[in-house]
């Protein structure tokens, strides 16, 4: 990039023709991700798939490992808030199920995002961004749940948050195993057994 990366914490937000080429080339990154993986992924290619100039990419990105960081960080930038359904049970399984729809959508950009950040150190560290965005944006549901009574006071968010999403990250992701449309009920179900006996206290 030509100017120094922004302090942590914080990110530039272009406007104007700056934001459009970054949508262009982000967008051409993910498409080419999701087909090709991360072995298949090249800055040349990205370039040209957004119509971009490879020296303007070249420029701002460097390599990959910069296009994926981007990418990364640019997902943290959403408006995205967890599932409220009313109880712990219902805004847990919904956020499982949303997180195996993202894992089974074609093309399969999330998974090799998450792939991708064990091949790059720049996406490691923005992946590690994401993940603490998202799991601090999901405390909402233990905040909730504990206002409403469902859960001890003194409940650890994270570590129940973790209990309730991992068997779906397990299967989907380690395992690499087909879908199992009642996995993420399941786990929620569990999840909310060991909070409510003060597994998570």
């Amino acid at each position: 990039m030509t100017s120094p990366a922004p302090p942590e914490g914080t990110r530039r937000r272009p406007g104007g023709r700056t934001a459009r080429i970054r949508s262009q080339v982000l967008d051409a990154l993910l498409a080419e991700l999701g087909e090709r993986g991360y072995d298949g992924l090249t800055v040349d290619a990205v370039a040209a798939r957004a119509g971009v100039h490879r020296a303007t990419v070249y420029r701002r990105w460097s390599d990959v490992g910069g296009l994926l960081a981007d990418a990364l960080d640019a997902a943290g930038d959403d408006g995205w808030q967890p599932p409220d359904t009313g109880s712990l049970r219902g805004d847990l399984a919904a956020l499982n199920h949303e997180i195996q729809d993202a894992l089974t959508a074609q093309p399969p950009v999330v998974a090799a995002l998450i792939a991708a950040s064990f091949r790059s150190e720049q996406a490691e560290h923005a992946q590690r961004r994401l993940w603490e965005d998202r799991y601090a944006r999901c405390e909402s549901i233990v905040a909730r749940a504990v206002r409403r009574g469902e859960l001890p006071p003194r409940t650890d968010a994270r570590r129940l948050l973790l209990a309730a999403t991992a068997p779906v990250y397990h299967q989907l992701v380690l395992l690499r195993t087909p879908a199992d449309p009642d996995l993420p009920d399941q786990a929620a179900r569990t999840a909310v057994l060991a909070a409510s006996a003060g597994a998570f206290a």
